[in-house]
């Protein structure tokens, strides 16, 4: 065997294998390098997939496609609900605008601030991702007076104020206004401001201010009054006709005045300032047969017992028996309590052939000078006048005020204010006030007319607590009164104030069920020996 031949075989079986297949699979080491560095290089161009801006997702977008992923977002518009309606916003309206450039170059940097360029290529390479996302808060911003100016338009074109209240002449009531809303701007401003600044939540109710329904008020009596004497063709303030009306809530004070301090003929109405002037100058317990003047004064309108009640206020008052002392007196506490335009200056006429009345002179009065209704010039009151002697007496039986506070010498008493209006609530007429209110309410009022006037004043108690003074006068030039005319229409006037005070019971027509005249007196006045002005109506048994 040869030697050379031996060496020969041992260099073939030699060959750097190992060698080669290292060097190879360095290079492909370093291929898959360069190939992921480019790869990872490639990214970079990239947002960092843990970024959002204004809270639109943009990780891992290029930049051209994050800016018009998120301006796409914000462009949408806002939808405005006004209750049901939507109302599209747009919000360039506005002038919305994203400062896109600046919000890009924060998403940029957030990949930056992590780590390194390595650091996050070996993060790349094993395939870690942050666990914590990054948001680049909006950056934004539009007019907020367009967007005000925008919100008033609405509000003008929506919003439903609350109506007024309405009344109806055929019924003589009253409508309660409905109920309205109106867009609170500045409350909407900060919602719409959230919408407009937010990707996803970009539909707004906006806030509104409900305004209650409103009733009517006192004022809108008045004009239901007007209206319905005027639709009753009887001109409240004309020359030939004239109508005087006050009504008072004793509950909170408020009035309706209609020419309430005009002058007229006061006629039997005069009683009620009799009554009071009595009790004023009364030290004891109401003698009996002084109780049945008063009954026979203030229910049957006796003029003859009215002169008495004045001639024992002018014994009282002087020590004689003197009418004009008393008549005088009756004037005198009538103004002094606020009733400044009434007066009376001589005694009632009896109708008795040859009767010398006599008179003293009138006080100084300042009514209403506009308008004249040929007044009595012995015996004038107003409506006003009328109303508040009334609400005198009531505050006094109620509340111990009232007369018992404008003479505090003890003049009056609680118990000696509800005998008068305990008197006076048994003047069951039926007619005037009283037929324009629901039968067997309770009214203490007193009545009076000549020729060309009717006049009655007083209190009504309605069963809600909601009691009221009513005095209400009419006058038409006549020589002759149209009792079928003017009785009705006080009657109407006395419906609308029920109404107005009693809205849950109205009557909404006139009632049915009057007499066609006045009851007689023999029909409500107690007999002398069953006469109790603390029960007037006790003798009627049960």
């Amino acid at each position: 065997m040869s030697v050379t031949g031996l060496g020969t075989r041992r260099r073939r079986q030699s060959l750097p294998i190992l060698q080669f297949i290292s060097v190879a699979m360095i290079l492909m080491a370093v291929g898959l390098f360069i190939l992921e560095l480019v790869g990872f290089s490639q990214t970079q161009e990239r947002l960092p997939s843990d970024v959002s801006v204004a809270g639109v997702s943009v990780g891992g977008l290029l930049p051209q496609e994050a800016v018009a992923r998120w301006e796409q977002a914000y462009s949408q518009p806002v939808v405005l609900y006004y209750e049901q309606n939507p109302i599209l916003l747009d919000p360039t309206q506005v002038g919305f605008r994203l400062n896109s450039d600046s919000m890009l170059a924060r998403a940029r940097a957030a990949g930056d601030v992590e780590a390194g360029f390595w650091t996050r290529f070996f993060n790349y390479l094993l395939g870690r991702q942050s666990q914590s996302m990054v948001d680049v808060p909006l950056s934004a911003d539009y007019q907020r007076g367009l967007l005000a100016e925008f919100l008033r338009d609405i509000s003008a074109r929506y919003d439903r104020p609350a109506s007024k209240p309405e009344y109806d002449v055929q019924t003589l009531t009253i409508r309660q206004g409905s109920g309205g809303y109106r867009l609170d701007v500045e409350a909407a401003l900060t919602l719409v401001d959230s919408a407009l600044r937010s990707p996803t939540q970009r539909v707004v109710n906006l806030p509104l201010q409900r305004q209650t329904s409103t009733a009517g008020n006192i004022d809108t009596l008045r004009d239901l009054i007007i209206a319905y004497l005027n639709e009753q063709g009887f001109i409240y303030d004309g020359q030939t006709t004239l109508a005087s009306v006050f009504i008072m809530d004793l509950q909170t004070g408020e009035e309706v005045n209609i020419l309430g301090d005009v002058a007229f003929s006061a006629a039997s109405t005069m009683k009620v300032p009799i009554l009071i002037d009595y009790f004023r100058h009364l030290w004891f317990s109401v003698p009996a047969d002084e109780a049945w003047l008063m009954a026979n004064s203030l229910l049957c309108s006796n003029n003859s017992s009215s002169n008495l009640l004045m001639q024992i206020i002018g014994q009282r008052v002087t020590g004689n028996a003197d009418i004009f002392a008393g008549i005088e007196n009756v004037t005198q506490t009538a103004q002094y309590v606020g009733a400044r335009n009434t007066y009376i200056t001589a005694p009632f006429v009896l109708g008795i052939e040859g009767q010398q009345l006599g008179s003293i002179p009138a006080p100084k009065t300042t009514p209403n000078s506009t308008y004249r209704t040929a007044a009595d010039p012995y015996n004038q009151t107003t409506a006003e006048d009328m109303g508040t002697l009334f609400a005198m007496l009531y505050d006094c039986a109620n509340y111990g005020s009232g007369l018992m506070a404008a003479f505090p010498e003890g003049e009056y008493t609680q118990t000696e204010c509800r005998q008068m209006l305990e008197l006076m609530s048994a003047n069951d007429l039926e007619r005037l006030l009283q037929g324009g209110i629901p039968p067997d309410v309770r009214i203490s009022h007193k009545n009076g007319w000549v020729n060309d006037m009717t006049g009655d004043a007083g209190i009504v108690y309605p069963p809600n607590g909601r009691h009221y003074v009513i005095s209400v006068f009419l006058w038409e030039q006549t020589e002759f009164q149209d009792y079928t005319r003017l009785w009705p229409l006080i009657e109407g006037i006395s419906r609308a104030a029920w109404n107005y005070f009693s809205p849950e019971t109205p009557l909404v027509a006139p009632r049915t069920d009057l007499p066609p005249t006045a009851q007689e007196c023999v029909n409500f006045l107690p007999p002398q020996d069953q006469l109790d002005l603390n029960n007037i109506n006790a003798w009627r048994g049960g």
